[in-house]
């Protein structure tokens, strides 16, 4: 790590925790989880997971999932642009280029509240009425299926219920921030209630546009949530919802940085060396229009609870990236600048039935699971060069139909009262058909990286089986000790854009890994500190490796092998009453142990990417009252090592080490209906790169960055 953390006294702590003056009432919160697709206590999980509560997500103004990973050991978190993420878990993630197009996957994936998030991000945390929110570290391809090979993300809404409760947020902050959210639950009879909310969020921009004269990487992001609960019986479940979301915001034009390694720095003439200060031609656009409908029902029956998910996602996107763009010798300029059209539509259903059998002993659950996604992607490629043959615009639209079923199950016996084992198994079948095309536009000369016009179909079938192995020992009520095999995939896919018809009807293979954990869950003192660690080792094969080909594309390939080693621990405590420390540390191993790309370059041995070695999280909050008003200070320290966005890891595609730190202060009222807290993100204001391109042959590197230094003030009101 950049830095060293010095200063803390674990004799101190202990001795606090020890003393007798500690609250004896002070306990580690008992969360519920899902991560076995069962509502479980997390410490009694097998699994490795940190979760975030509706009072966490608050007191930490957490509002994406970037503000998730900083505090997640092993997970990380960028994006290509606002509606573009691009998720790591363990060394496992896509690289930029395969998610970005219409037949290509994630490797770490989203659910919300059971649904599958397949395309079109999701809305911010703090938009949704959520329980929480869960992180599952390693494969989850038994219980949750494809592009879980890494891990994944789960979104738990709070449900509908006979209480009657309101909640109005506004706040105000630097960039002209302003943001609004209500939220509110009525029962309207004694078995049918109704829960509706809806947020605001508007934002100057961040970085400004010397070209144009306007600040981009602004926000302007509106949402809406409606849920409808019905219990016609003790035995019957019924949760009909739906959520919205509309954006519509300038672009993020890329920082062009000159690479003194790569050229002797000619091309930065006309180029402002502040990072915060494009010099793009035009400001580009980020608009979205996501609709989510989803309908759970929840049966109890003789043989178990029957459960029905059924899922509906509608999502356009239109995304215009200057991501190009230097002046050489003013007055001449290189632009290259893709535009992005995209329509996706997704239906999923899944069917499980949870049962308990022999008095408890033995328990699980049996299910199928359908997919169909329709993804239609037009990709427009411009690029304006001195040169006038380099010059021109090429389209690349892209048809593509994906299906998937799977049938999955999983048992859990308990041997002894103490001694439980977990069998596991998923038969996922794949099918993924597409229509694509490669088209000049205009342009004295072929644009790269078109080759030919070609207009080709293409299709191809996969399978995959996901087994899960485990055994845990419930040595006493307050610890756990577990161990497990897991396997994951992700599913192959087409080129989103390519040179030629036979690298465009070419398909990639999914890639796998198998996972090896073995981990600990114990509460001591009266469950005033919690302990959990893992340690894991994983094989990882036929990774879908994304390479950009100078003048060419991003073409993406089953190019390597990975071994991955680590260790994650997780600590909170409370030594006395109102205080609470947490700490979370993970340290990654993660390297190519084979990658031969072409000729002349090997990346064995190289880190994958976004990987970092050391990644530390620290927090500490402490609530008192003042004449019976609640004050809560919470700060979050997050120190995290260098980290590569590319399989080469050369240096000008190297983020380096650094230190976020969030702080929150509130105070409430003493009927708690009032809060004003003040926040700011960011403190150390440090420039973080949401991942790096770089453009060897014109020595460039293009460079989006996460948000700066954040403050504000926010004022909260309850019935």
């Amino acid at each position: 790590m950049r830095h060293l953390i010095g200063g803390v006294s674990w004799a101190a702590l202990a001795m606090a925790l020890a003393s007798p003056s500690a609250a004896q009432d002070a306990e580690v919160s008992e969360l519920v989880v899902t991560a076995q697709r069962v509502e479980e206590n997390i410490q009694q999980v097998p699994i490795a997971v940190t979760a975030f509560g509706s009072a966490a997500l608050e007191r930490q103004s957490i509002e994406t999932l970037q503000d998730i990973a900083i505090r997640t050991p092993g997970f990380s978190a960028g994006q290509v642009d606002p509606i573009q993420p691009n998720f790591a878990i363990r060394g496992i993630g896509s690289a930029y280029g395969i998610s970005q197009n219409a037949g290509g996957d994630a490797s770490v994936v989203v659910f919300v509240d059971g649904v599958y998030a397949g395309r079109g991000g999701t809305p911010d945390v703090d938009a949704m009425d959520l329980e929480r929110v869960e992180v599952l570290r390693g494969p989850q391809g038994t219980l949750f299926g494809k592009n879980a090979v890494g891990g994944l993300i789960q979104y738990v809404s709070r449900k509908p219920s006979n209480d009657t409760r309101l909640r109005v947020e506004g706040g105000l902050g630097n960039f002209d921030r302003r943001t609004l959210s209500v939220r509110g639950n009525v029962p309207l009879s004694d078995s049918v209630y109704l829960s509706a909310g809806g947020s605001l969020k508007f934002r100057d921009g961040y970085e400004f546009n010397e070209t144009t004269g306007h600040d981009v990487n602004d926000q302007d992001l509106r949402t809406a949530a409606l849920a409808l609960r019905f219990l016609p019986s003790d035995d019957l479940d019924i949760v009909l919802a739906a959520d919205f979301t509309e954006q519509d915001q300038r672009g993020n034009p890329r920082d062009n940085i000159c690479d003194p390694t790569l050229r002797g720095g000619v091309h930065c003439v006309g180029v402002n060396p502040d990072p915060r200060i494009m010099n793009a031609y035009t400001d580009g656009y980020t608009r979205r229009w996501l609709q989510t409908y989803r309908g759970e029902v929840n049966w109890t029956t003789a043989l178990g609870t029957l459960t029905s998910i059924t899922g509906y996602r509608a999502v356009t996107t239109n995304v215009r990236i200057p991501f190009f763009s230097n002046p050489v010798n003013p007055p001449n300029q290189i632009e290259s600048t893709q535009t992005d059209h995209e329509k996706n539509d997704q239906f999923s259903q899944e069917l499980r039935l949870a049962f308990d059998a022999m008095d408890g002993r033995l328990r699980g659950q049996v299910g199928a699971y359908y997919l169909r996604e329709d993804n239609f992607r037009i990709e427009d490629l411009r690029q304006d060069f001195p040169a006038p043959a380099q010059t021109g615009v090429a389209t690349y639209p892209q048809d593509v139909l994906a299906k998937s079923f799977a049938l999955f199950g999983q048992a859990s016996f308990s041997v002894t009262d103490e001694l439980t084992v977990t069998a596991g198994l998923r038969q996922t079948w794949e099918e993924k058909s597409g229509h694509f095309i490669g088209r000049k536009v205009s342009g004295p000369g072929m644009p790269p990286p078109l080759g030919g016009d070609y207009d080709v179909r293409a299709k191809e079938d996969w399978s995959a089986l996901t087994p899960r192995f485990a055994v845990d020992w419930q040595v006493t009520p307050d610890a756990l000790i577990y161990a497990s095999a897991t396997r994951g995939f992700k599913s192959g896919g087409f080129q989103g854009i390519a040179g030629t018809a036979s690298s465009q009807s070419t398909p990639y293979d999914p890639e796998y890994a198998w996972s090896y954990e073995g981990g600990a869950k114990t509460q001591w003192l009266d469950k005033r500190l919690q302990v959990n660690l893992s340690v894991f080792h994983t094989d990882y094969e036929d990774l879908q490796v994304s390479q950009l080909v100078p003048l060419c594309c991003v073409v993406v390939g089953n190019a390597a092998t990975a071994e991955i080693d680590g260790v994650e621990v997780e600590l909170i405590a409370r030594p006395l009453a109102g205080l609470q420390l947490e700490a979370a540390y993970g340290y990654l191993d993660a390297k190519f142990t084979s990658f031969a790309n072409g000729a002349t370059a090997n990346f064995t041995g190289n880190d994958l990417p976004r990987s970092p070695k050391d990644k530390l999280h620290l927090g500490a909050q402490y609530s008192f009252d003042i004449a019976e008003w609640g004050v809560l200070g919470r700060v979050d320290y997050t120190n995290q090592a260098h980290m590569y966005f590319e399989a080469s890891n050369i240096p000008t595609q190297k983020q380096e080490g650094y230190i976020n730190v969030d702080a929150r202060v509130s105070l409430t009222s003493p009927d708690k209906r009032w809060q004003v807290a003040a926040w700011g993100k960011n403190l150390t204001d440090e420039l973080v790169a949401t991942y790096v391109t770089a453009f060897a042959p014109y020595r460039q590197v293009l460079v989006p960055y996460a948000p700066p230094k954040t403050y504000g003030v926010t004022l909260v009101w309850r019935m």
